[in-house]
């Protein structure tokens, strides 16, 4: 179930990894990032406390493909949580940017798209999902309506191919991210 090698990750869940010189996650651990662009750096090194209680979370998620997305919320919202006293983003707010004049304390959309999505391949290779696969990120940004550039994490549903937006950047510290399907996410402003 684990990818043993980054080479069997798509080109665009590669490139998370790549454009910022950081290994992919593993069973064990995951870089995370943070202050925008992956400037600061981390080490998630999962315990078997951190395994159970994800698989716990991930648990209650099981009837249907709608429940592993709240329970994939649920996820990341822990996430949040264990490393927010850590590296100082629990006093993160939501839709950070250079405007905030507080980059050590947030993360920008790239670090939560490349956080997220490392959590959500770590989860995928513990067999955590039942409804998804992880998906490669999505991008949207049309300057021409005035929305502005932002990325995110996505799954896809096994059964309907619909792909879904996991995106903790809207959201401040500890609050559940946006799950949307990409269409509706592509809207967005």
């Amino acid at each position: 179930m684990w990818p043993a090698e980054a080479a069997e990750l798509s080109a665009q869940q590669a490139a998370l990894y790549t454009t910022v010189s950081i290994f992919p996650p593993g069973a064990a651990s995951m870089t995370v990032c943070y202050s925008f662009g992956c400037r600061r750096r981390e080490m998630l090194d999962f315990s078997p406390a951190d395994r159970s209680v994800l698989t716990r979370i991930m648990a209650a998620g099981k009837a249907s493909a709608a429940a592993e997305r709240a329970a994939v919320q649920k996820a990341v919202i822990w996430f949040d949580r264990r490393m927010g006293p850590i590296i100082g983003t629990d006093k993160r707010i939501a839709k950070a940017d250079f405007r905030a004049l507080d980059d050590k304390h947030n993360y920008d959309c790239w670090d939560t798209t490349r956080n997220t999505t490392s959590l959500l391949l770590v989860m995928q290779g513990w067999g955590l999902f039942k409804y998804h696969v992880v998906g490669d990120p999505h991008y949207r940004g049309n300057v021409l309506v005035l929305q502005t550039p932002h990325n995110t994490a996505v799954l896809v549903e096994r059964a309907t191919k619909v792909e879904w937006v996991v995106d903790m950047w809207p959201r401040g510290y500890a609050v559940a991210p946006d799950v949307m399907t990409v269409e509706k996410w592509v809207t967005e402003y």
